[in-house]
């Protein structure tokens, strides 16, 4: 009794002389690791740093938060409105101009590119046209999403420092998902046939382990702090809601119904404007576990890390042109950004919980790749054989999408000569999915088929889930998180599947400059 009475009173200073005491011991060893081979413990040095300051930037933000805000921020934050207000129209003017000027000493040097900044802007153009309130598009979401799309492109393809950073991650993340083997090998044995059948052996279970660790991310609250960031830094720049900012930035990590999640309570009250960016970036991006399962394929990490994080702005921005916002909001511009906690109660029924989710994702996949391959023979076969009766016996679903889609594989800059491939690909995307297609990328890729500039661009092209079979999911999904919105859903849905795919279509025009 003693001792619990004693713990009880001094549990605060317990808990602080144990904590002092693991971080003394941690720093002991980070030493140590340094001084025996610095390179060596580089990357745990990196590691450290960056989870410091967000414990320092937590402690600040809790304790003195508040004051700091009132005392420095908001007044600050009164005196740059009034600034920005005049200001503004100057520095839109200078962006402009700088981006005009480095585009046009690019495409100066090599022609090719050109052929993407045409159509780049031809399909922004397009958009605006086939808007459904051309004159009501408020410009300011469309430009910021597109510069931020243009940064971080120009960051990751044209400067060293982001080409290196995204292949670092890219090879990081290949590495880490290398781990899948030791559990599949202990489950499926290392026989021929495990080897052999590679898809269903290797590849699918990449995406059982993924969703284990992002469950466990999300318990430990990571995963909520880098999406509020993200999605804060999206609302400040374009203006967007809250719920629509934080459902495009959780699209980069999570797929397209589980992003939708994060916003629950504020789906039955969106506006139909709303509704569209919130589908239009679960079309235009692709799920974190589903990454890693295209890379396991063979295709470029880098790039697909890459047109991850550029879809989310572009998905927003296109939206907003495509679909504008001509009704009232309910959600508040400036309301706080919030995303509920995790409801597993320790760090192992997280671990089980992601894991039980993908076993379904998986069974979907490997349902919809048999039916729509299976499917695919069929429609072949009968095209094939009218094809016959007007002497063209080799008529194909490939071949009619080869020319159907030639003229925008065109556009993103792909060399002519590769044309016909790209556009099979695009058609396999948009109407069979975005699997199927990576699939015979990789082994185009491994044929050598294609140039280092088309494989670059087709990358980008076909990375979102904007196909025909994701609207049912899409709408299977939203349903039952909004059941009064279902016409709207069932309005919206093609409109932000094209639009998604175009998303895919821009990322691959920046790919192409």
């Amino acid at each position: 009794d003693g001792i619990a009475k004693f713990v009880t009173e001094h549990k605060v200073v317990i808990r602080r002389t144990v904590y002092a005491i693991l971080c003394l011991g941690y720093l002991a060893f980070l030493i140590a690791a340094c001084v025996i081979n610095f390179c060596r413990a580089f990357a745990l040095l990196i590691i450290t740093l960056v989870v410091l300051v967000f414990v320092v930037y937590g402690l600040i933000r809790d304790r003195w938060g508040k004051t700091i805000y009132k005392s420095c921020l908001k007044p600050a934050a009164g005196c740059f409105m009034k600034v920005w207000k005049y200001a503004k129209w100057i520095v839109y003017l200078g962006i402009l101009v700088g981006i005009g000027l480095f585009l046009g000493l690019e495409t100066g040097k090599q022609p090719d590119q050109l052929i993407s900044l045409v159509g780049y802007l031809g399909i922004i153009l397009c958009l605006f046209i086939f808007s459904k309130s051309p004159g009501k598009v408020n410009w300011r979401p469309v430009l910021w999403g597109l510069s931020l799309q243009f940064v971080l492109g120009l960051f990751v393809l044209r400067t060293s420092v982001g080409y290196d950073v995204f292949k670092f991650l890219g090879d990081k993340f290949q590495g880490f998902l290398a781990f899948t083997d030791d559990g599949t090998s202990f489950v499926f044995g290392t026989s021929l046939a495990y080897l052999v059948h590679n898809f269903v052996f290797q590849v699918l279970p990449i995406i059982i382990f993924f969703s284990t660790v992002m469950s466990m991310l999300y318990y430990l609250g990571f995963m909520q702090i880098v999406i509020i960031k993200i999605a804060w830094i999206m609302q400040f720049t374009l203006g967007t809601s809250g719920p629509e900012s934080i459902s495009a930035a959780g699209n980069i990590f999570v797929g397209q119904t589980e992003a939708p999640l994060l916003v629950r309570p504020f789906l039955p009250t969106m506006t139909k404007s709303e509704l569209h960016a919130v589908m239009t970036g679960g079309f235009g991006t692709v799920a974190g576990s589903v990454l890693g399962a295209f890379i396991s394929f063979g295709i470029n990490p880098s790039h697909l890390l890459a047109c991850s994080v550029m879809a989310a702005p572009t998905a927003l921005a296109i939206s907003k042109l495509v679909y504008p916002e001509t009704e009232r909001k309910r959600t508040k511009k400036d309301e706080r950004l919030q995303i509920e906690v995790s409801q597993e109660r320790n760090m192992l029924e997280a671990a089980a919980s992601g894991a039980s989710v993908a076993v379904t994702l998986v069974g979907n996949i490997v349902g919809n790749i048999i039916a729509f391959i299976a499917l695919l023979g069929f429609l072949n076969t009968v095209l094939s054989w009218l094809g016959g009766m007007v002497d063209i016996p080799n008529l194909t679903f490939e071949t009619i999408c080869s020319y159907v889609f030639m003229p925008l594989a065109y556009v993103m800059g792909v060399p002519w000569e590769d044309c016909p491939i790209v556009a099979e690909l695009l058609g396999k995307k948009i109407f069979i999915n975005e699997f199927v297609a990576y699939l015979d990328l990789a082994d185009i890729i491994a044929a050598k088929r294609l140039t280092a500039r088309s494989e670059a661009i087709a990358t980008y092209a076909l990375c979102g889930f904007a196909n025909f079979s994701s609207i049912g999911i899409q709408l299977g999904g939203l349903g039952p998180m909004a059941p009064a919105r279902k016409g709207d859903l069932a309005e919206l849905a093609l409109r932000a599947m094209i639009t998604g795919a175009l998303v895919s279509a821009l990322n691959a025009c920046m790919a192409g400059l």
